[in-house]
């Protein structure tokens, strides 16, 4: 029978974190999207530690990861664990591993005492979006916004 292991990411898998952004871009049909090079995840993720990703093993290999980061809820006064990306590859789909990687990142929640422990969902993904309501996550009410770098740039310097 297989075995499921978590380990934290090093430096040193500064690549394997960017292989596993561009498979879920890709999987997201948004691949041509992704701009983030190596030196910005060692810059951002390790040098600067404004995430943190956590890779799944099965038998000792590196099968799915998952990148997360701290937001701050005014409302609860405590920080969030927010999760930006997690991917399974797909040949380890439906042995329960995307729920393992959920549960161990809850534990986190847990044991560093942060007050929720939320995530997106792109709207067209309705397995995953069962999957998530089947854990008994909640739907929040509201749309995510986002500046382009274009309309970033012109916003600031108005």
């Amino acid at each position: 029978m297989p075995r499921l292991t978590f380990r934290n990411a090093e430096e040193s898998d500064v690549s394997l974190i960017l292989e596993f952004i561009k498979k879920l871009a890709d999987y997201e049909k948004r691949l041509d999207e992704v701009i983030a090079t190596e030196e910005d995840i060692r810059y951002w993720v390790f040098e600067k530690q404004q995430a943190e990703v956590i890779f799944a093993l099965e038998d000792d290999k590196v099968i799915g990861f998952a990148l997360f980061f701290l937001s701050f809820s005014t409302y609860i006064g405590k920080v969030n664990l927010h999760l930006e990306d997690l991917f399974i590859n797909p040949e380890y789909r439906g042995k329960g591993y995307g729920k393992a990687m959920l549960k161990r990142l809850a534990k986190i929640v847990v044991d560093r005492g942060y007050g929720r422990f939320e995530w997106t969902c792109l709207s067209w993904n309705k397995s995953s979006i069962d999957f998530y309501l089947s854990l008994g996550a909640k739907q929040k009410d509201w749309n995510v916004f986002h500046l382009t770098d274009k309309e970033l740039e012109k916003l600031a310097n108005e």
